[in-house]
């Protein structure tokens, strides 16, 4: 693990480049650079001819990426569901490896302007790519009770949603929620109880980013283009850090590396249908010295699969 600009820890570093398996002609994709921990890793491990693609819906992050300096690498300010789009347009047929470390960096949760976190005050925002679409204010002003409930029960795994929906409802009425900490106070109000540890606005927070981004689609997107870029043998390897994104990650690695039976059809074993993908390694979490030294790690999960010949 190391800190790049912004003093954001890249999590699984090792792990996760190790995954990959790097030729040092091969060509890559570091579809979330953030701040470009993992893609510096890749581009040390690449020899003169390899390449690396960059992809990242923050222009913050691009800008970051412009200050490398490395005529390998090519950044993109795509979101995940134009991956083959931006390779296809670069020319390319087939890469090597494809990485994806999901969720927020620390310097987007440490922004307060950015809007991610309750534990400053700004702008209730929560975009990821500032230059587009909807904000988390202007969501919450004109969604129904209903579609508030609906958004933090299913994004935020959050037992209190209705509570929280009718809170944010009365608030609105009263006055525009055009912050964190305003959202965070009626939340707080709503919710009694919590787990020892954790803020009672941290599920509604997740699940309010988690749509105005709409996170869970891009990455549903996302891993079948990345299955059909790979080449023989190149590897997927994605980070998730919460259970809806592993849970998507864990079902699609596994649906390809079960062969397909034809239905009601006798099939001799060797006769069925080769998968896309082999699972190359079980699922691999941070060990106890990273989460120590990083706590935002804890939740991390590494899942990796091989396209087969």
């Amino acid at each position: 693990m190391t800190e790049t600009a912004g003093g954001h820890r890249t999590v699984l570093l090792a792990e996760a480049v190790d995954a990959l398996a790097v030729k040092p002609d091969g060509i890559y994709v570091d579809a979330t650079f953030g701040r470009g921990g993992h893609a510096r890793a890749i581009l040390d491990r690449l020899g003169p001819r390899g390449r690396l693609i960059a992809l990242d819906r923050d222009p913050d992050a691009i800008a970051a990426a412009g200050g490398i300096g490395d005529g390998r690498l090519s950044a993109r300010h795509a979101r995940f569901g134009e991956l083959a789009q931006v390779v296809r347009e670069m020319g390319l047929q087939a890469v090597d490896g494809v990485l994806m470390d999901l969720g927020v960096s620390s310097p987007q949760i440490d922004r307060p302007e950015r809007g991610f976190s309750f534990r400053g005050d700004g702008p209730l925002d929560m975009r990821m790519d500032t230059t587009r679409g909807e904000t988390a204010a202007e969501w919450i002003a004109q969604a129904t009770e209903s579609a508030l409930r609906g958004v933090i029960r299913d994004y935020g795994e959050e037992r209190f949603a209705g509570q929280i929906a009718k809170a944010i409802v009365a608030a609105r009425a009263r006055e525009p929620i055009r912050t964190t900490r305003q959202l965070a106070r009626i939340v707080a109000a709503a919710v009694r109880t919590r787990e020892a540890g954790q803020d009672p606005a941290t599920r509604t927070f997740q699940a309010l980013r988690i749509h105005v981004n709409q996170e869970l689609e891009e990455l549903s997107l996302a891993l079948p283009q990345a299955a059909d870029l790979l080449a023989p043998g190149g590897r997927l390897a994605v980070i998730s850090f919460h259970s809806l994104e592993d849970r998507i990650v864990k079902r699609f690695m596994r649906a390809e590396s079960t062969p397909q039976l034809p239905e009601r059809l006798p099939v001799r074993e060797a006769d069925l249908p080769r998968p896309r993908f082999a699972l190359a390694s079980r699922a691999i979490r941070p060990a106890p010295a990273e989460v120590a030294a990083n706590p935002r790690a804890r939740s991390a999960v590494l899942r990796v699969a091989e396209r087969t010949a």
